[in-house]
């Protein structure tokens, strides 16, 4: 059986979708559900893999397969984790790489006094003094 079938089934749920590729697989999945043959030419290449995790499984002792639960709750935290980085990198207090640990330095403000009788310094040895 060749796979022309699951590829004409594929491409024109990208076309349908505008080359959404998560919205394209949501498609064909949905579809896949409702026809055999589609499911058949999906499954078929990974076959020796869905028996092996399957006959693990109920040698495990696990019948049922695991299913990912969402905690319930504020969606806040996934929202403003990606804000928060951004805001990190854009107020340019960032961590710079070698320096993790000691965090970032701080620039001085203004020039230091040794600075200022160093420049001093240089200047009377020019003029002679």
């Amino acid at each position: 059986m060749s796979r022309e079938y699951s590829s004409k089934k594929i491409k024109a749920a990208l076309d349908a979708t505008r080359g959404n590729a998560t919205k394209t697989r949501q498609m064909v999945i949905a579809q896949a559900m409702a026809d055999p043959k589609l499911l058949q030419e999906l499954v078929k290449p990974h076959m020796v893999g869905i028996v092996a995790h399957a006959v693990s499984r109920v040698m495990s002792g696990k019948t049922e397969p695991e299913v990912m639960v969402q905690p319930e709750g504020n969606d806040e935290g996934k929202d403003s984790f990606g804000l928060d980085i951004l805001k990190t990198i854009a107020d340019g207090d960032t961590t710079q790489f070698g320096q993790e640990a000691f965090g970032r330095p701080l620039k001085k403000q203004g020039v230091s006094q040794s600075h200022i009788d160093a420049i001093q310094q240089m200047i009377k040895k020019s003029k002679g003094e």
